[in-house]
């Protein structure tokens, strides 16, 4: 029975795989042979509909090709439009840019607006029929006709610009137009005109024609710090838009091309030929006849002189940025649109600004080369009290103080020398001024020279280059005294430790890693390294800038106010090295690279900073009250003519601080006191650094740089006051005259000395 079962049971099993085996091809052969039907049933079907020879090609082959085309297209469109969508994801994108702000100085008086308001903005029809038509024949004559993108009109531009070489009309419609300004910013990328398509055809599906017009005529820059026709009538001409004539109307019109260069209390010459033109339009478009416009051809548009008015319109763009970014944090339930801001501006300290650099640039910007300026003056809770960001804003809008990122040269140490403290050294600290390279990179002082043994004082004060990258070896994770193998590993931490403080003094900016970031090669804003010096005189906290104090309603109510609801300051470096940084710093303004922005009676502390080429001349500096940032230099990158940071900028430091500290009471720095100096060393190792050359100390005056024929004279002058004290000698041997220093004529009192070290390396060389 036992040899039964088994064998019973491997017979069942064998049974069953057979059984499932056949019922397998069984329905593998059934199901071939009914795909085979059905197939043969479908190409019977299908045959009815065969269209061959020329049919085929001319018909079934393109339609074939097209569908699929389509659908890849299709395709390719949807992903390119996904990006456009995401900026309207927001339900209240009709309201983003929809603020109304009226800005009140730190003491409550009014210094302008931004923004608009568009439930109380002139209704459509109420605008002049004239500027209407003015508007659309000169930006989009077809603007009733497509669907937000004019194909005709994108295409006779792309003809029009080919056959002139260059940039003649604009493709965009005011759909198009509208799009960039509600949603996205002005740069000029293949990826910024993808979304502004897209964005354009999604608006017309959401508005109506007279609301998209309206809305373009309301949101549009018009020079001048307007935004909307309303505002740029009233400030051109001192009326509402509903009053003006076809002449003001056209150059209004003229306008939404380039407000800068159009703007007529700019160039009032260009903005007359520019709203010619619009009346050219006007006539090619058959709005109106020649004989309509004839009158405004012969009578243009005068502008309002606004030259003698002085409104501090970066730093209103500036505040205006802020309170948008500001407004975003509100709760989403609360609704109101129009506000008064308190900001912190001081219009005296203001005007002190630009007036400083207005003067200085007309009187030596063209012996310098330098055509730009800015300046950020800031409380130590930073509050902005004062901002300029170019030299002229109605020739340019770009503000160099905030948005410009620029190479602080020497001023950018302090952070290094900061650090070093943090790690152990001290100001009396010693560090061999020599030779060091970092693979195929060497900096070099200025002068291509070294002074041996300095102390951290010593280094910062005559700026030496070298000091800081021996510093940034030094701090790489290292202990204090052993020399590390692999310089290069040492230097690439310690410069992670640099660009961590840096943080927490508030530098923002991307701060690369690159051997020559300790002596200023990466680039900062002036606004953030004006206020990263807060730190110092605030104990080693640092502050958040801003320019807005307080927020209420049109009606009153008190929004958002900085010393309740803004950041608080953070600890970023120890009390003891923020004084012992004040110390090292005020030797830079007393004896060092800064002799020029020191201060009568009130303690001063700062550093210069002049980067490769001369592009850029720095001086940051601070009291116990303020601080403030100066820079020069061009907005293409040239350099300038040998301008360093103890030049024009201190000087410039100099004359807004005077006017800053006028009534106000003179704190102490703590680290300084009132002006104390730190005690200067007695190390045998540090005597004969003291001893070494001093900065000279002269005026603001053109460029050291003589011609042949000077220094000819220069060496007769010599040869003469030289000869004349060996005949003095001679006479009378109690009355001897004193030896004359040929240094003090080898550059006269009205002409700039180059500070020594204020200059970085150039920047390694790639491999």
């Amino acid at each position: 029975m036992r040899e039964i079962i088994p064998a019973r049971w491997k017979n069942r099993i064998q049974n069953f795989f057979l059984d499932l085996d056949a019922r397998i091809d069984s329905t593998l052969f059934s199901s071939g042979k009914g795909l085979r039907e059905l197939y043969e049933r479908y190409s019977t079907f299908m045959d009815r509909f065969y269209v061959g020879r020329w049919k085929r090609w001319v018909f079934i082959e393109p339609l074939s090709e097209a569908a699929t085309i389509g659908l890849g297209g299709s395709i390719l469109m949807l992903a390119l439009a996904v990006p456009a969508f995401r900026e309207t994801a927001d339900d209240d994108w009709l309201k983003k840019s929809d603020l109304a702000v009226t800005f009140l100085d730190r003491y409550g008086n009014p210094i302008g607006s931004r923004g608009i308001k568009h439930n109380d903005s002139i209704p459509l029809e109420d605008f002049p029929d004239n500027l209407i038509k003015a508007t659309l024949a000169t930006e989009d004559r077809r603007f009733y006709d497509h669907f937000g993108i004019d194909i005709a009109g994108t295409a006779r531009a792309l003809l029009t610009n080919a056959q002139a070489g260059g940039v003649r009309q604009g493709g965009s419609s005011i759909t198009q137009q509208l799009a960039k300004n509600l949603f996205l910013s002005n740069e000029r990328t293949i990826e910024r005109k993808v979304n502004e398509a897209f964005l354009a055809v999604w608006l017309e599906t959401r508005l109506t024609k007279n609301e998209i017009l309206k809305l373009y005529l309301d949101r549009a820059y018009m020079g001048g710090g307007t935004f909307g026709v309303d505002g740029a009538a009233h400030f051109y001409f001192n009326k509402s838009a509903r009053d003006v004539n076809l002449a003001e109307a056209a150059m209004l019109a003229g306008l939404f091309k380039a407000p800068t260069k159009y703007a007529p209390h700019i160039n009032l010459p260009a903005a007359r030929a520019r709203a010619n033109v619009v009346l050219d339009n006007l006539v090619d478009a058959g709005f109106m006849t020649e004989g309509q416009v004839f009158g405004a051809r012969r009578n243009p548009a005068f502008a309002v002189d606004r030259r003698d008015e002085a409104s501090p319109n970066y730093y209103l763009d500036y505040a205006f940025d802020e309170m948008r970014k500001l407004v975003d944090t509100f709760p989403k339930s609360y609704t109101e649109r129009v506000f008064v801001v308190r900001t912190a501006i001081d219009m005296n300290v203001q005007r002190a600004a630009e007036e400083a650099i207005e003067n200085q640039l007309r009187q030596f910007g063209r012996d310098y080369h330098a055509t730009q300026a800015a300046t950020v003056v800031a409380d130590l809770d930073g509050g902005v009290r004062a901002m300029v960001g170019g030299r002229d804003y109605g020739a340019s809008q770009f503000n160099r103080a905030v948005d410009a990122y620029r190479q602080p040269g020497s001023s950018f140490k302090p952070y290094v020398y900061s650090t070093a403290l943090m790690s152990g050294f001290t100001p009396n600290s010693t560090v061999v001024d020599g030779p060091v390279c970092l693979g195929n990179w060497c900096p070099q002082n200025y002068g291509h020279s070294y002074s041996g043994t300095v102390t951290l004082t010593q280094a910062i004060t005559r700026s030496i280059n070298v000091v800081p990258v021996k510093l940034s070896i030094a701090i790489g994770n290292y202990p204090k005294g052993q020399n590390p193998k692999n310089e290069w590993e040492a230097a690439k931490r310690g410069r992670a430790k640099i660009v961590e403080v840096a943080r927490r003094f508030g530098i923002k900016a991307p701060l690369p890693d690159t051997p020559s970031l300790p002596i200023g090669a990466d680039e900062v804003t002036v606004i953030e390294h004006a206020v990263a010096y807060a730190t110092f005189p605030n104990k080693g906290k640092s502050v958040t800038p801003h320019a807005v104090l307080e927020v209420r309603t049109g009606a009153g109510d008190l929004v958002w106010r900085f010393d309740r609801d803004g950041k608080k300051p953070l600890q970023a470096i120890p009390a003891s090295v923020a004084s012992d940084m004040a110390g090292m710093m005020s030797h830079v303004v007393s004896e060092g690279t800064a002799r020029r922005a020191a201060l009568d009676g009130i303690p001063t502390a700062g550093k210069t900073g002049t980067t490769n080429a001369y592009r850029d001349a720095w001086f940051v500096g601070y009291t116990g009250n303020f601080t403030c940032a100066v820079w020069y230099g061009n907005d293409d990158y040239s350099p300038t003519n040998r301008m360093t940071g103890g030049s024009l900028p201190a000087q410039t430091w100099h004359d807004i601080m005077v006017a800053a500290h006028q009534g106000v009471e003179v704190r102490e720095i703590p680290g300084i006191g009132m002006g104390t100096k730190l005690p200067q060393p007695t190390t045998p190792a540090t005597i004969a650094a003291n001893n070494a050359p001093k900065v000279l100390e002269t005026k603001p005056g053109p460029p050291p740089v003589l011609t042949k024929r000077g220094a000819d004279i220069l060496v007769r002058v010599e040869k003469l006051l030289d000869e004349a004290g060996k005949t003095a000698g001679k006479t009378s041997s109690s009355d001897q005259a004193a030896p004359v220093s040929t240094g003090a004529l080898a550059f006269p009192e009205n002409y700039a000395a180059v500070g020594p070290g204020d200059q970085t390396a150039p920047a390694p060389r790639k491999n």
